[in-house]
């Protein structure tokens, strides 16, 4: 499908299929649609079980990246953690060996696994990271309250950073927070809300994770820190290099930068729509723009109306 379907706004459409090599949030592979503007380009790519009206926003920021651009960077790199999917311990341990960034994101409460896999998940990347390193745990609010205290009570043995979202409301939340001495962060209810700072007025978190796509680009995401008045740490959703790039615009932008962000996602796909894709180096990823190349592109673009028409119904 080359130069893709046009899109209202005057950009042509390319939708891409890139496999996964691990399972992630229950997709195998990652789908989306790029389109091209005068300030570069932009990838709208929400996941499956999102509507009309959250995707808006993520149309929000693909638009922003290929026709506004992004606030200038008051960094040139931004600090990023690894990430450890709900993988067995010996490919945990070898996965955090292989990145090489003293922070690691560890999943937790999969679906059809036990709390003891997740103990000895947790285990193998302390044991990997050593004494010094950072670990964060994200259940993606499957916990009840109960559960969530209980869990992280038992995971703190291994030292971490914070818990992310370990259950789905804020009230659940602030529950969790004034039981346990870990710190909480939270994601979902951040991205999904139709208010994101009511996390703050709750006194849900400690901590903002925030994603460019879902809060509808770098500008957005900007006034949700401000607003909320919690640190922030700038994650994915799970991008191709183009996403990622939005990401990075938003940390390198941000006027303070306590955490290391969640950006080094790169390595859960199978390939890239770049050829200088956005992968840490040392534990830290550049603040730059890499380009859609035409031949990295075809290996996985594809057609489909069902992605142009979710991209047009994405509107305000």
């Amino acid at each position: 499908m080359p130069g893709g379907a046009p899109g209202r706004d005057g950009g042509a459409l390319r939708v891409f299929r890139i496999p996964m090599r691990t399972r992630f949030r229950g997709q195998s592979t990652r789908e989306g649609v790029l389109i091209q503007g005068p300030a570069g380009w932009g990838e709208f790519s929400p996941f499956p079980e999102y509507g009309p009206a959250e995707c808006a926003r993520w149309r929000a920021c693909a638009q922003e990246a290929a026709f506004t651009g992004w606030p200038a960077p008051l960094r040139d790199r931004v600090p990023v953690n690894a990430i450890v999917p709900a993988v067995g311990p010996e490919q945990a341990h070898a996965m955090v060996r292989r990145a090489g960034c003293g922070t690691v994101k560890v999943k937790v409460a999969e679906r059809g696994q036990s709390f003891a896999e997740d103990l000895a998940r947790v285990e193998a990347v302390r044991d990997a990271l050593g004494p010094a390193g950072r670990i964060r745990v994200d259940a993606n609010g499957a916990w009840d309250v109960g559960t969530a205290v209980t869990r992280i009570t038992a995971l703190g043995r291994f030292g971490l950073e914070y818990a992310e979202q370990p259950c789905a409301t804020l009230e659940e939340l602030a529950a969790v927070r004034r039981r346990v001495e870990v710190p909480i962060a939270a994601d979902e209810s951040i991205r999904r809300a139709e208010d994101p700072l009511k996390v703050r007025a709750a006194e849900a978190a400690d901590i903002a994770v925030v994603k460019v796509q879902p809060l509808g680009g770098v500008a957005a995401a900007l006034r949700v820190v401000e607003a909320c008045g919690l640190p922030a740490v700038v994650s994915s959703a799970v991008e191709t290099s183009v996403g990622l790039a939005a990401g990075v615009a938003l940390a390198a932008a941000l006027p303070e930068l306590p955490y290391a962000c969640g950006l080094g996602t790169l390595s859960l796909l199978e390939g890239d729509v770049v050829t200088d894709p956005l992968v840490p180096v040392a534990g830290t990823l550049a603040v730059r723009r890499p380009a859609v190349d035409e031949a990295a592109l075809a290996r996985y673009e594809m057609q489909s109306p069902a992605w142009v028409r979710r991209f047009e119904e994405a509107l305000r």
